[in-house]
């Protein structure tokens, strides 16, 4: 028998509606493209939202077209979130970092109508113009007198929203309807786009709100420092609103001073990034001998903190969530907020458990498989690949149904490519991505662990581990490492200093010194142009037998 329920579609323009109405005195601040610091209320963003999609309807888009924008985190690109997904149609945010060829492949398979840009990257259009849709329009964000000149024809963010009406009756449809749409910038072949529900956007934005509640509050101020364009910054446009939080949006610079002021200047709370993103804040808080004002909470994720960095946040009194999930999963799986009972463990356990991946968030379920697909237990000690389900995990690609086949598995989860292990307590473990193990003489060494002892080296600015090819041991294990300083330690240092935590066999055989290491478009080291730049690369023992 059905409940005798109404049933009220969940769109993401009532998430919107309800901070206007809810959460009056909440907002955002930006650092702005122009070089200053812009602030208003939700009440106030609404307004300019409602113009916005009246200026998008008068274009002619409708339910289904794809919107899309390239812009830093600041004000607009958060009106274009809700003015673009509220009249049905779908934002598909662009990362500025991914090759030319892969912005070319997923704005012409996205059939993109429009597309938002920041006036930073006018020049990365301008080159590959020719090669976008035709009939694109083209609108740069910004006022009349910070319009730059431009190689093709543009609009003005702010002539279009004028003279607009300031209110709007949002339309309903359908909640399974398409709000985002994010391509993933996969290692191997095209970028594969995971196209974001209305449903599952809410559903996904109740999800964090309620599983990450240490940083969340309403009157606090969270920082993404996650780009808007990464994953819809890991939920947080709609989560912040729900819950009456206010967002500052870093604009473009992202660099220890320039975040460290922003912090201290509106009282962040909260701020969410990558690690390569807080080891910038760190050195400038050092450099300052105290932390920004009110900062009390990070969320870390996007690739594994190491442990030294959450160690030292929690010194400082800087509560850490470390936190895993996938753009396939919109993207948060786990978080890092330890159960009651741990905080009562010696700080050391405590730090061991933070150093986890954290325990799986409301909607998620996971699932370790071995290569028969047989499913293993949450011992602590089992390791297999790692599959996901939940209302906000994709079941297919956008438009690509290969890769669609090959996501799932018999019972409908999806594969995450993961290698992991998950503890009694359902802390979750990510030993390594599938193709990043390091194999040694039929046994698995992990890059992660061995990345993030070394990095608790003074020395070690950051670094990566890869297997190097063995003809005894098919695979030994070396350290690609950038240097903090003009000392460089020996590898017989390296090994002395991580030794406790490994086996003897499981140690690199190796230190490279480098001056930096590849990046993917998304802010990780990229394992794949690590190994093409070390093609020639021999193991010490083959070099000595040459």
């Amino acid at each position: 028998m059905e409940g005798m329920m109404m049933h009220r579609p969940l769109l993401v323009s009532t998430i919107l509606d309800y901070a206007m109405k809810a959460h009056r005195k909440a907002g955002i601040t930006s650092a702005r493209t122009e070089g200053d610091v812009h602030s208003y209320s939700y009440p106030e963003a609404g307004a300019r939202i409602a113009q916005l999609a009246h200026a998008l309807q008068g274009m002619g888009i409708t339910l289904g077209d794809r919107v899309a924008t390239l812009a830093w985190n600041g004000y607009r690109h958060f009106e274009l979130y809700y003015g673009i997904s509220g009249i049905g149609a779908v934002c598909h945010t662009i990362n500025p970092r991914l090759s030319a060829e892969q912005l070319i492949y997923i704005v012409n398979h996205a059939e993109d109508r429009v597309l938002f840009l920041d006036t930073t990257f006018v020049p990365i259009i301008a080159a590959v113009k020719e090669h976008l849709p035709e009939d694109m329009t083209y609108v740069i964000m910004t006022d009349r007198a910070h319009m730059p000149d431009t190689p093709f024809p543009a609009l003005c963010y702010e002539e279009l929203l004028d003279g607009q009406p300031t209110e709007i009756t949002w339309p309903e449809f359908d909640e399974n309807t398409a709000c985002g749409l994010c391509y993933t910038s996969g290692t191997t072949g095209n970028p594969k786009g995971a196209l974001y529900s209305h449903r599952s956007t809410v559903l996904h934005a109740f999800t964090i709100a309620i599983s990450l509640r240490h940083s969340f509050g309403e009157g606090r101020a969270i920082l993404p420092v996650v780009p808007l364009f990464h994953v819809n910054a890991w939920g947080l446009p709609y989560a912040a609103p729900l819950v009456g939080a206010s967002l500052v949006m870093p604009g473009q610079a992202l660099d220890g001073p320039s975040l460290f002021r922003l912090m201290d200047q509106e009282e962040v709370y909260s701020a969410w990034g990558v690690p390569t993103v807080w080891m910038g804040l760190l050195a400038e808080i050092k450099a300052q001998g105290r932390k920004p004002a009110n900062f009390e909470d990070v969320v870390i994720g996007g690739s594994a903190a190491p442990r030294s960095m959450i160690e030292t946040f929690e010194t400082m009194g800087v509560s850490v969530g470390h936190a895993w999930g996938m753009t396939e999963m919109s993207p948060v799986g786990t978080h890092g907020c330890l159960p009651q009972w741990m905080n009562d463990l010696p700080f050391d356990e405590q730090i061991t458990a933070k150093s986890k991946q954290g325990r799986r968030v409301y909607g998620v379920d996971l699932k370790i498989v071995d290569e028969d697909g047989t499913v293993l237990p949450n011992d602590g000690e089992a390791i297999g690949e790692l599959y996901v389900r939940g209302n906000a995990v994709v079941s297919g690609y956008f438009r690509n149904e290969e890769a669609s086949a090959k996501a799932l598995d018999a019972e409908g989860w999806f594969g995450t490519g993961d290698v992991a292990s998950i503890d009694p307590d359902g802390f979750l473990v990510i030993q390594d991505r599938a193709k990043d193990l390091i194999k040694s003489g039929g046994e698995w060494i992990s890059s992660i662990d061995l990345e993030n002892a070394a990095m608790s080296l003074p020395g070690i600015a950051t670094c990566a581990a890869i297997g190097v090819p063995h003809p005894r041991w098919d695979e030994r294990p070396v350290l690609v490492a950038v240097a903090a300083g003009d000392d460089r330690p020996t590898l017989d240092e390296v090994r002395e200093h991580i030794a406790p935590h490994f086996a003897k066999w499981q140690l690199p055989d190796d230190v490279i010194w480098v001056e930096s290491l590849p990046m993917t478009a998304t802010g990780k080291v990229s394992k794949l142009n690590l190994r093409k730049q070390l093609a020639d690369y021999q193991h010490p023992e083959l070099r000595e037998t040459a």
